[in-house]
């Protein structure tokens, strides 16, 4: 069952195990009063918040602070983008990146290489420096690259040293169109075997979050894993239509309200 965590005070400590999937938002640039009207309507259900790519540098700084604030306030991870971690590499301003982060406020980074190479000593040192800087650190894996796979032996290798290092959960990139990259055909729909490939190989799949933009993508995994999969690229504005299909509240996951063990404590009137 998804329980409603208390305003404000989500329990970090329910995820990766079963009691309780999360929901990754990504915020492509989102104005202050349609970010508020997001945040009223739908922030028990979010748990974290990521400022897509490098959008994040380019609010007025007032905008940016209050988006992140206010998130904060309804206990909501905040994160920039990895493409903007992975600019600041590539432009040898890693230190400033981290102070700036930290200075405006942010309390989480994507550490990727979706854009640019990466060896694995710097992909360790940027997640012990997120950590050390008493930031959740969240990875990806995966090429942002149209026609890319997701190697199952390659990304169980690169989980086992991101948690090792310190990473909370392992992104599997699927940009935020879902189209003809990571576990997605051009078409968008799942590649199933590729997904059964990976969840037989990696050390725990319950650490890995699917990036789903699309919902046939999104019903499939729940379908696939239950409602307390951890998903990701979600639109803003589908937060509680993404809840509904976790909760069997709506026709393409309808089979996992009747399925839940606890559905009987629930009454909905319309």
């Amino acid at each position: 069952m998804r329980e409603n965590p208390e305003h404000g005070k989500k329990n970090y400590e329910t995820f990766g195990v079963m009691e309780r999937g999360m929901t990754m938002v990504i915020d492509k640039g989102l104005g202050r009063n349609m970010f508020s009207d997001v945040i009223e309507t739908a922030s028990d259900y979010i748990d974290c918040l990521k400022f897509g790519f490098g959008t994040a540098p380019l609010y007025q700084t007032e905008i940016l602070l209050y988006k992140i604030n206010l998130a904060k306030q309804y206990g909501i991870t905040v994160m920039p983008g990895g493409t903007l971690l992975e600019t600041a590499v590539q432009q040898d301003v890693v230190s400033s990146f981290f102070n700036t982060i930290s200075r405006l406020g942010f309390n989480s980074i994507e550490v990727s290489d979706g854009t640019i190479e990466m060896s694995r000593k710097k992909r360790t040192e940027l997640i012990r420096e997120g950590k050390q800087r008493g930031l959740r650190v969240f990875t990806e894996f995966g090429k942002k690259q149209s026609g890319s796979f997701i190697d199952a032996e390659k990304l169980a290798y690169t989980m086992d040293a991101d948690l090792e290092a310190g990473a909370e959960f392992i992104t599997v990139e699927a940009r935020e169109s879902g189209i003809g990259v990571g576990i997605f055909d051009k078409d968008g729909e799942c590649r199933e075997e590729m997904i059964d490939n990976i969840i037989q190989t990696v050390p725990d799949a319950r650490k890995l979050l699917w990036e789903a933009p699309l919902k046939q993508q999104q019903a499939m995994l729940l379908r696939k894993f239950g409602s307390n999969v951890h998903l990701g690229n979600i639109q803003p504005t589908e937060v509680l239509a993404l809840e509904t299909m976790r909760r069997g509240l709506r026709q393409d996951t309808f089979e996992l309200g009747v399925k839940e063990p606890s559905a009987d404590d629930f009454c909905y009137i319309i």
